[in-house]
């Protein structure tokens, strides 16, 4: 089994990379099941109903959060009403959304899907260990593939959770720091791991935003709108390989398809 996780999806730019390249992607690449986080997807900041839609019809089939979960209140009756999008599991019971998704795979396998936010520099929340152990044995014993979103700023809480959930699922992916990083790996117990898949959005920017804005803020702590970029749209992700028969996953790889590059894909 074949599964993308797509990085932070930045505003208009990244959904309509995400629109253009995801059908041929999923050809080219053989892919039995796309996971994106868009927590980011409206405006730079949340998602809304209209564009959880606009990326399921473009052929993402799961949808994790992070911290900017909530900046769109009109999400919350999606977040209520379906199943495969997720709030970060370790946000408190009452908070809109639910803990894990479980999606149908190309092949028809069932995948868990579940998002976690990390503590060190993010909102005080519960306890991401504790959270992971809960959700995972809340899960039926059928369940072999189980994808983990970790939407954390620091490389240890990643590297952490990596290691603390190796042998019982099939990736931990990093999401939020928006930069790539080259330490994808297999575990020994049979997780695949990478710090972060970076970001879907214009990279001739700061995270996505646009650099005259951020400077001035920072040169002279006067406040701007941090609008979102539009330069150097890549899409970035990666690609897991898993034997379904065991959850334990087989190879995993870096992908970075430029927006210069779709012409050749389509």
């Amino acid at each position: 089994m074949r599964i993308l996780l797509i990085g932070d999806i930045v505003g208009k730019p990244g959904r309509q990379i995400v629109v253009r390249a995801l059908r041929p992607l999923i050809e080219r690449e053989r892919l039995d099941l796309v996971i994106a986080n868009a927590e980011n997807a409206a405006g730079g900041s949340g998602l809304t109903p209209a564009i959880y839609r606009e990326l399921l019809a473009a052929g993402v089939n799961c949808i994790t959060l992070g911290d900017h979960i909530y900046r769109r209140a009109e999400i919350n009756g999606i977040l209520q009403s379906e199943s495969n999008i997720v709030k970060p599991a370790n946000f408190p019971a009452e908070a809109p959304g639910k803990d894990v998704a479980i999606v149908a795979a190309r092949g028809g396998e069932r995948v868990a899907v579940l998002s976690l936010l990390g503590r060190v520099f993010m909102r005080p929340v519960d306890c991401p260990w504790k959270t992971a152990d809960r959700v995972l044995a809340s899960l039926p014993p059928e369940i072999k593939t189980i994808v983990v979103d970790f939407h954390a700023e620091a490389t240890s809480d990643k590297q952490l959770m990596g290691r603390y959930l190796d042998g019982r699922v099939s990736a931990v992916l990093g999401t939020h720091t928006h930069v790539p990083t080259a330490d994808e790996d297999i575990l020994p117990g049979g997780a695949a791991f990478q710090c972060d898949v970076g970001m879907t959005g214009p990279h001739e920017s700061i995270l996505g935003r646009r650099i005259d804005c951020v400077l001035q803020t920072t040169l002279t702590f006067s406040p701007t709108h941090f609008e979102v970029a539009s330069g150097d749209v890549r899409l970035n992700g990666s690609i897991v390989d898993v034997d379904p028969a065991t959850g334990k996953a087989t190879s995993i790889r870096r992908l970075c398809l430029r927006q210069s590059e779709l012409d050749a894909l389509t």
